[in-house]
């Protein structure tokens, strides 16, 4: 029987470690192209030529990832700290111009993304008696970055990528 292995966040630039309490029921992958429509130039029917122009990114959505401390009675809000801190980087001063942290998505040995994490949406759903939030449900946008690892059914697998990530975990 095989034991059961947490979906991470993991960055490589000083982000730390995100560790679902719960893994996620679905990994919703998505990429699209963008064209160039000219609108001087007309196909037979009238519509303007297009062509090639760039990929957009793989992006990655994970909803309701769920964290919960209703047994222990703990205030769930410390979970969401480090999704806070992969959105909210920049602090005043010198830190306004820094590049916010990167971070693979892994779970098991599977490596989905190198990442930034683009969007964190939370709603809290379970209260103690006294008004403390015990329950939080977490939606996640990931967006793909640099050299990133090859996704079930998109993009080329890059020779070696796993090496890369094994290293510090």
């Amino acid at each position: 029987m095989s034991q059961l292995v947490k979906a991470q966040l993991i960055s490589t630039d000083g982000g730390g470690t995100i560790n679902f309490m719960f893994n996620p029921n679905q990994l919703a992958f998505s990429q699209q192209i963008n064209l160039t429509k000219s609108s001087g130039a007309r196909t037979g029917r009238g519509l303007p030529k297009v062509n090639f122009a760039y990929p957009e990114p793989v992006t990655l959505s994970i909803n309701d990832i769920i964290f919960d401390t209703y047994e222990t009675g703990e205030n769930v809000l410390r979970h969401l700290k480090p999704f806070e801190k992969a959105v909210n980087f920049a602090e005043s001063g010198e830190g306004k111009e820094k590049r916010p942290p990167t971070y693979v998505f892994t779970w098991g040995s599977q490596e989905y993304i190198r990442c930034f994490v683009t969007k964190v949406d939370y709603n809290l759903t379970m209260f103690l008696p006294d008004g403390t939030p015990v329950r939080v449900s977490v939606n996640l946008t990931l967006e793909e970055i640099d050299e990133s690892v090859s996704q079930p059914g998109m993009g080329t697998p890059q020779p070696g990528a796993s090496q890369r990530q094994s290293g510090g975990r």
